[in-house]
């Protein structure tokens, strides 16, 4: 059988096979609460066969944490409910679904958001490029990271109420949580900043407090990079035993699984090795690991929306050889999907030559 369609466990959450959606932006949710289009969007997904679906990232309640009016929200009574419809339509297609929360921290854009009088602030009151950030509130007091986790935990614990099977924190490109965990843009000098075990306390208390309000048997998928948006030399970890020590204190909080970023899944991630971060961290951890970056396609994401190069169907066997060898165990598909509800349908039946390839633009489309 082709690995990709073997079942699988993760965490106690059954999976018919190992193909995840990868979660992408699109802002089709004016007003941040998700309509109709966007059940029929992920429905038609789970029904062209995914295993695991991960939303676009959903904004917790926190003035700081959008800067779009039109990404969707993970809190409100609204906004629960177009939620709430998104779940039952694509449960009802057989599929699993779940809502990747997000905090966008210094990355924000003054005047923009949900809250557009609310400040751009960070870890540290610096941007992605280390410049200082404007405004008084700009460094997240003690008061704000103790609210913005309790943010967190509240979206995951409105997650489990609306039916969802679990629940992914981003952790990754340069937004809040990744901002605490990289040196660049985490200078404190409190329990939170110093060496790469207290960057990842923030890291770790968020899912510590998704754990307690969810309980123990709801599946926590922790995203994570060394790339950052305009940063794709950045590393958390320059060696495996760094990442270790930054993974360590996540699994320790409640962390079930970790879905490793990168810009080519086929790139080694050290040197001397050919494994990719997801094999990394599986080797490191044992935990349940998803592998992401330009799955099927020839060009990377952000080479293709800014026109270098044109993104096309590839062969996907060395893929397969290392999810074969359990290089990792659940394989994310982005653009892909975005190009063609029915992807991971057509690969299971091998009818390559009928898959629908991407094209830039694509993803702020409806389908």
């Amino acid at each position: 059988m082709n690995p990709l369609f073997r079942p699988y466990d993760l965490a106690g959450l059954a999976l018919a096979n190992r193909i995840v959606m990868a979660p992408m932006t699109r802002q089709f949710s004016p007003g941040g609460v998700p309509g109709q289009d966007v059940v029929d969007y992920y429905t038609r997904r789970a029904a062209g066969g995914v295993g695991l679906i991960v939303t676009e990232g959903t904004y917790v309640e926190h003035p700081s944490a959008g800067t779009s009016t039109r990404v969707p929200r993970f809190y409100g009574e609204d906004a629960l409910a177009g939620w709430k419809r998104v779940v039952d339509g694509v449960h009802a297609a057989g599929g699993r679904i779940m809502p990747q929360l997000w905090h966008v921290g210094a990355t924000r854009k003054a005047g923009r958001g949900p809250v557009p009088e609310a400040p751009v602030t960070g870890p540290s009151g610096l941007d992605l490029d280390g410049a200082e950030l404007p405004g008084p509130d700009a460094v997240l007091s003690l008061s704000d990271v103790d609210d913005i986790i309790g943010a967190f935990a509240g979206a995951a614990k409105a997650a489990r109420a609306a039916g969802f099977d679990g629940v992914e924190l981003h952790g990754a490109h340069g937004y809040l949580i990744d901002q605490f965990l990289w040196e660049r843009t985490n200078r404190r000098t409190d329990e939170y900043g110093g060496d790469p075990v207290s960057r990842a306390k923030f890291a770790a208390e968020v899912t510590a407090a998704v754990r307690a309000a969810v309980g123990p048997d709801f599946p926590i998928v922790f995203r994570m990079s060394q790339w950052k948006s305009g940063a794709y030399d950045a590393q958390l970890a320059e060696d495996p035993e760094t990442l270790e020590r930054v993974l360590t204190p996540l699994i320790e909080a409640g962390a079930d699984a970790f879905h490793a970023s990168q810009r080519r899944f086929w790139q080694p991630e050290f040197e001397g090795s050919e494994l990719n971060l997801a094999g990394w961290i599986k080797k490191l951890t044992g935990h349940p690991v998803i592998t992401v970056g330009s799955v099927g396609l020839d060009v990377v994401f952000t080479d293709s929306l800014a026109g270098h190069g044109q993104p096309s169907r590839t062969e996907i066997q060395p893929l397969l050889e290392r999810l074969e060898r359990d290089e990792f165990d659940l394989v994310a598909i982005g653009r892909s999907l975005i190009a063609d509800p029915e992807w991971s349908n057509k690969v299971r039946d091998g009818r390559f030559d009928e898959i629908k390839a991407y094209e830039n633009g694509m993803l702020k489309e409806l389908y």
